[in-house]
């Protein structure tokens, strides 16, 4: 079976909508994906770029264009009360969840839909975020060293890649990046 290396932050709309698209993407073929979840911005920060969302006229375009393609795509998407805001915490329990080298499809969902559908409530408020941990009750502490370490490592080897943004797939030894990538 071929694998997918998704890389992706439940921060980024376009992350939300690729991981949302896959399974249509790939229906009928023999992919396995490995979801790997990554400090967007510290890749950005590595390549000396800000996100889309940290400069105001590309921000206002982005926000209208993540509607746009979820409504055409027929994804529910609503915006958080603030974005961008910091998914550490997002990425940690996605993390601390983990089995088998990496997180479920199941996490991942979990966790972009509570940013993505939630009536635009914030998406980093602390009582959410507990919520959403005794929901998925990791096996491990998301603010322990370890956890911490997996998703530097994480971001480090995508880095290493040449992972530049997300969400990237990986397959077969190429990059591919963005919502537009699927087919």
């Amino acid at each position: 079976m071929k694998r997918i290396d998704c890389y992706l932050d439940f921060v980024s709309p376009y992350a939300y909508l690729a991981f949302e698209q896959l399974p249509r993407a790939l229906q009928g073929l023999g992919y396995e994906v490995v979801y790997r979840p990554i400090l967007l911005a510290a890749v950005l920060k590595t390549h000396g770029q800000l996100g889309p969302a940290e400069i105001a006229p590309k921000r206002d375009w982005t926000y209208r264009q993540v509607l746009w393609q979820a409504a055409e795509l027929d994804i529910p998407l609503q915006m958080p009360a603030a974005h961008p805001f910091n998914p550490l915490r997002l990425l940690r329990l996605a993390w601390a969840c983990a089995q088998q080298g990496a997180p479920s499809r199941y996490v991942c969902e979990t966790l972009f839909r509570h940013v993505w559908r939630a009536d635009g409530a914030p998406a980093d408020d602390a009582a959410r975020l507990a919520e959403l941990t005794a929901q998925l009750a990791p096996a491990r502490d998301p603010a322990s060293a370890e956890v911490k370490h997996e998703l530097k490592a994480a971001t480090d080897a995508a880095l290493a890649a040449g992972v530049f943004g997300v969400p990237t797939f990986a397959v077969d030894g190429r990059l591919f990046w963005g919502l537009d990538a699927l087919p």
